[in-house]
């Protein structure tokens, strides 16, 4: 699993203690203290507190045992976090390309949907494919991506998988039939999910936590917004040079990023660690090794836990099970909206691609307010606390969002409908749906790591799975649902599902105590109460 969940980075205060971070960013391993158990440790074997060890105990354990236990020489630069700023800015400003080249790329196509349609002589729902087949790979990609992240390190994957992802998207750019087009959109999809699931982490890795404000700022630019840029450009490069640019487009942004992914200095803690233990066991022949070495679980075993952990709490956990349902449900708005502007919009209004593409500035405005409330957040969440955290102080967020939301889809519904609505109409509903987005997704993510501290990576894998799966599956009904149900009342079912689900985080605010102390996985954190 990735050394530690990218939504962990746009918490605050922290999701992870110090201690949870230091652990995850020496040895890669998720629940230290249960695999330290369950491996039995020649150094805790006969210890009746193994499950209380910590990553210091465990350093001086094998101390005894004769290992050296290699660690980064302080005011050397070996640790990624003493490097310059310079240097760390260059980190920070790739990935950040990175995750822009693949944000604009699952959406950039939504642009000109017609085109393909048209001169290839397809069917709507195969052209409609090109973001359901990226979408997935968002999905399937995290799942080994990560985990070979631990083995050959963030760099080499990141390389690899922007270089796949730059010659996948040749093919949709060529294509001259339907098969060519969406294959090459799948494939272009699971390479280009490395960066979803390795950048927070490679924020981590160079920055304290403590520092990690303005590159965290950009950083969720590049996550947040990027969806809502790919069809503000797509519109315009569609309507002026035809579809096939919006491909080219991608495909020479997906190049500057590999090009910038290439001069990425390794980040990750374990595998520079690993080659310094290497080379001094190479030339002086000492007992060197990392703890990653030494408590490290075989790959295969890594590999199996990635792949069955998330499954198995999609249906053991009820908060993973409800989050990642509301989460999935919203993820899917925003894929739906790609399509439903362009109705209210081109068809209903008859404003030109370039325009429709440029309605979603109201969607990344109401992102962009989200971002200036989320530290009122902070302030009431340490407020909360005060007396001890718990997870559902996370909560508050989200029940403003849940909130938030159907009045959003309401606007949508009743406005979107009529041409002698002034289009400011459908934006306000846009913007309120930006806003309630971003405070149900940071909100929710908070709450699921926070639940699941020991677990946050299968957690969110398990989370990300099921919203970008669900997602995938949006293009390839909305269409027909707006125009069979008609506009109107395809809005309203919208927006009287967001508001069945309303009270979902208000259920976790008052029962996840409860609910998480009948789980075996779950943080036992209660609220005193005065």
């Amino acid at each position: 699993m990735p050394s530690e969940p990218i939504e962990a980075e746009f918490i605050r205060p922290p999701a992870l203690s110090l201690e949870q971070e230091e652990e995850l960013r020496n040895l890669e391993i998720e629940n230290l203290r249960s695999q330290l158990s369950t491996q039995g440790t020649t150094a805790f074997a006969d210890s009746p507190s193994v499950h209380t060890a910590n990553i210091h105990e465990l350093e001086q354990a094998r101390t005894k045992e004769g290992y050296q236990i290699v660690e980064f020489d302080k005011g050397t630069g070996e640790d990624p976090r003493e490097w310059g700023n310079g240097k760390k800015w260059y980190v920070t400003i790739a990935t950040g390309t990175l995750c822009l080249a693949v944000a604009v790329g699952s959406s950039i196509v939504t642009g000109d949907m017609f085109g393909p349609t048209k001169e290839l002589g397809i069917q709507q729902e195969v052209t409609n494919l090109t973001v359901t087949m990226f979408v997935m790979g968002f999905g399937i990609g995290p799942l080994f991506m990560a985990p070979l992240s631990e083995v050959f390190g963030r760099t080499p994957i990141y390389i690899t998988s922007m270089f796949f992802y730059f010659i996948f998207t040749l093919p949709s750019a060529l294509a001259k039939n339907s098969a060519t087009l969406v294959i090459g959109r799948l494939l272009a999809g699971i390479a280009a999910s490395a960066p979803m699931c390795n950048v927070g982490g490679s924020i981590a890795d160079v920055w304290a936590i403590e520092e990690r404000g303005g590159p965290m700022a950009l950083f969720s630019a590049t996550i947040f917004l990027g969806p809502c840029l790919g069809p503000m450009i797509g519109g315009w490069i569609g309507m002026r040079a035809g579809w096939r640019w919006n491909y080219w487009v991608l495909f020479i942004l997906v190049g500057v990023a590999w090009g910038l992914a290439v001069f990425i200095p390794e980040t990750l803690a374990p595998v520079l660690l690993r080659r310094k233990a290497e080379k001094i066991r190479k030339t002086t022949g000492q007992k060197c090794y990392t703890l990653e070495e030494l408590e490290k679980l075989p790959f295969s075993e890594t590999l199996k836990i990635a792949l069955i952990r998330p499954f198995l709490m999609i249906f053991q956990e009820s908060i993973v099970i409800f989050m990642s349902f509301y989460l999935a449900f919203v993820y899917s708005l925003l894929y739906l909206l790609f399509f439903a502007f362009p109705i209210a919009f081109a068809e209903i209004r008859g404003f030109n691609e370039g325009i429709t593409g440029t309605s979603f500035v109201s969607i990344m405005l109401g992102i962009i307010s989200a971002g200036v409330f989320i530290p009122l957040q902070e302030r009431v969440y340490r407020q909360k606390t005060a007396s001890g955290s718990f997870p559902e102080a996370r909560l508050y967020p989200m029940m403003v969002g849940a909130l938030v939301l159907p009045a959003a889809l309401f606007i949508f519904a009743f406005t979107g409908a009529y041409p002698w609505v002034h289009w400011i109409a459908v934006c306000i509903s846009g913007f309120l749906f930006g806003f309630a987005m971003i405070l149900v997704y940071v909100s929710a993510n908070s709450y699921i790591i926070d639940s699941y501290s020991d677990y946050a990576a299968s957690a969110m894998a398990a989370k990300t799975l099921l919203r970008s799966e669900v997602g995938a599956m949006v293009p390839l009904f909305v269409t027909q649902m707006f125009h069979g149900m008609g506009f109107q009342w395809a809005g309203l079912l919208l927006a009287l599902i967001a508001t069945a689900i309303a009270p979902i985080p208000f259920v976790f605010y008052t029962y996840g105590e409860r609910i998480r102390g009948r789980s075996a996985r779950a943080t036992q954190l209660f609220r005193r109460r005065e």
